[in-house]
């Protein structure tokens, strides 16, 4: 190649975004710049208080830019991202998102680039997106020509909506494990910070407040176990619709004094020094961030079977899995944490030397350069044979 593949990341979201932020901004920040260049490009709604990806980048060193819009509707969004994609002279529109793919499909259509996207899942519950926006963006990618899917499940799912089964690949995502590892000699300041006592045992569980990530049962398990064990303690790290609801239900279940919401923080690193076990309650995933981060740091992990979660963290392997929507099971597999140490012990090793090996981001990121390296020299020689089919 002469010249680096021209990659424009294309991403909406609001706030502060979630796991594939994380992706995104950390992927092209380790992407090798002589051989990709790389414009990670984010729809930033003007009435949006709280979006913060824009500081998050400014300490990456990576291309980043915004596409501002007045509301979700906006159309001058449209030309914006045409002028981005001309001026950069762009090969790949990478978008996230069903907005994001909506786009890219259509400005592949009128300039000379490819759509692809990696798809992170439906997670929303609205009307809207359960029976519009998701049924709609299954079908646009059904026409894409590369479907990154961050778990099996994923990749059925648009399979079953049309998607060519040779066009969609499955990419777990990955982790930088030397970004994310536990030292064992700050564990008690953590804990101290965090008013907890040495004897406590510290069940953390990081997510959004949603309804998919099932906080609820959570709570249900915990409350369970209380009596059996005393010194329990439970951290619930993230904001969002339901953190009220989950606050009536702790105080109901009497769990005012033993659960703790601290809403979104950015130091769950920081905090993972400060738990004995992770846990993972959601109904839907797609390959859970949350997760990895728990494995890379060393977390013992009790968690759902939801979405890819059993890809990356297998049962009895790295984590104990259980079903979703089943606070029994829930119950009973943080109780044989607490009981067989030494089984858990064995299961967090192996987590750990997953996620240095199968699960490193530079495992990722080399899959993923891999198929821009493949979509650029076929629509190359799809432009070779006719500008028109190049579009197409």
């Amino acid at each position: 190649m002469t010249r680096p593949i021209r990659i424009l990341e294309l991403r909406c979201v609001r706030g502060t975004g979630g796991g594939p932020e994380k992706t995104i901004l950390l992927g092209t920040a380790r992407t090798d710049s002589h051989r990709f260049a790389i414009t990670v490009c984010y729809l930033r709604d003007a009435r949006d208080p709280i979006f913060s990806i824009d500081s998050k980048a400014a300490s990456l060193p990576i291309d980043y830019t915004e596409i501002v819009e007045k509301h979700s509707f906006d159309p001058s969004i449209w030309r914006k991202l045409r002028t981005i994609v001309r001026e950069r002279g762009i090969d790949i529109v990478h978008a996230h998102d069903y907005k994001t793919n909506l786009l890219a499909g259509l400005v592949a259509r009128v300039e000379p680039v490819v759509a692809m996207s990696t798809v992170h899942g439906w997670t929303g519950h609205s009307f809207r997106e359960r029976w519009g926006y998701y049924p709609l963006d299954k079908r646009v990618l059904s026409f894409f020509s590369k479907l990154i899917a961050v778990s099996s499940d994923v990749r059925n799912e648009l399979i079953r909506h049309g998607a060519p089964p040779e066009r969609v690949v499955t990419v777990l995502n990955g982790i930088d494990h030397t970004a994310f590892h536990r030292e064992r000699s700050r564990q008690q300041s953590v804990r101290s910070g965090l008013g907890l006592a040495p004897t406590d045992f510290v069940i953390g569980a990081v997510g959004r407040a949603e309804p998919q990530k099932r906080f609820d049962i959570l709570l249900e398990a915990f409350a369970k176990l209380q009596p059996r064990h005393p010194q329990m303690r439970l951290l619930i790290v993230g904001d969002g619709s339901q953190r009220e609801t989950l606050e009536q239900q702790a105080r109901q279940l009497g769990l005012s004094s033993t659960c703790r919401f601290t809403g979104h923080r950015n130091d769950v690193v920081e905090l993972h020094h400060a738990f004995d076990l992770f846990v993972q309650s959601s109904d839907y995933e797609g390959t859970p961030n949350a997760v990895l981060e728990a494995m890379a740091l060393e977390t013992p992990i009790v968690a759902t079977d939801a979405g890819g979660t059993s890809e990356i963290a297998r049962n009895g392997v790295e984590a104990r899995i259980v079903p979703c929507g089943d606070s029994d099971a829930l119950t009973r597999a943080i109780d044989a944490v607490i009981e067989h140490p030494d089984q858990t012990a064995l299961r967090t090793a192996a987590a750990r030397r997953r996620i240095e090996t199968e699960l490193s981001f530079e495992t990722r990121m080399r899959a993923v350069e891999a198929i821009y390296l493949e979509l650029f020299n076929r629509h190359q020689d799809a432009k070779a044979v006719s500008p028109v089919a190049a579009r197409s």
